[in-house]
């Protein structure tokens, strides 16, 4: 779960013709504390990039916020993470909240929550760093696990590429409520309303490997923010 941003960074962030919204500008928002609560629920994002063949590329993976900028990691051999330093990523996160059906099939729609990032990422190259990033990384995910693990040894924190994006050129966009009405369009009995949709974790499953049978309080109780 990311911490909060530097006391001096805006609260808004400022838009930009990439992150200025063309369709349903009025679904936009560039408030810094609405992105941050959607990074911070979400677990899966896509990144897109420009391979160095030169074809585009769009891969999911997981992140994680840290105050102002969004952590991104995976194997140090990772095509994605190699093409991505030094380049513009654009990096998409989306939380589904329900199915709109309207009167019509043309109006159907979808709540949802979106960000979508700008930016070139950095790697981060001091082995210190690399390690206080990936462990920040494993308990933004499940808040307290870092403290059952053992260290990362040397040989693990080089294995692992470690990307870190500003959140500086971002906006988000956001659909709630019912679904629109044409009142030119002739009534009919079909229903009309919204289908939630939630995310929520079961029941942890032991490992058949695993060297305790006591759940940790991160498993049995495992929350993430909600909105």
């Amino acid at each position: 779960m990311g911490v909060g941003v530097n006391e001096h960074t805006p609260s808004e962030i400022q838009p930009s013709n990439q992150t200025t919204l063309k369709r349903h500008p009025e679904r936009g928002h560039f408030d810094r504390a609405l992105i941050n609560s959607i990074l911070d629920e979400a677990i899966v994002s896509h990144v897109g990039i420009t391979a160095n063949d030169g074809s585009a590329v769009v891969i999911p993976t997981l992140h994680v916020r840290r105050g102002d900028e969004l952590l991104l990691h995976g194997s140090a051999a990772s095509r994605l993470l190699r093409s991505a330093q030094a380049s513009q990523i654009c990096v998409t996160i989306t939380i589904v909240d329900g199915l709109v059906l309207a009167q019509t099939a043309f109006h159907h729609s979808l709540n949802y929550r979106s960000v979508v990032i700008f930016g070139t990422p950095k790697k981060v190259t001091d082995l210190q760093e690399a390690d206080a990033a990936l462990n920040y990384f494993v308990d933004g995910l499940i808040p307290g696990r870092m403290a059952d693990m053992r260290p990362n040894t040397e040989k693990e924190i080089r294995a692992t590429t470690v990307l870190s994006l500003p959140i500086s050129e971002a906006s988000a966009k956001v659909r709630t409520g019912p679904p629109s009405h044409d009142p030119n369009e002739e009534t009919s009995e079909t229903w009309t309303g919204v289908i939630p949709i939630t995310t929520r974790y079961g029941h942890p499953k032991t490992s058949n490997h695993s060297n305790s049978h006591l759940l940790p309080d991160y498993a049995s109780n495992y929350e993430r923010p909600t909105p």
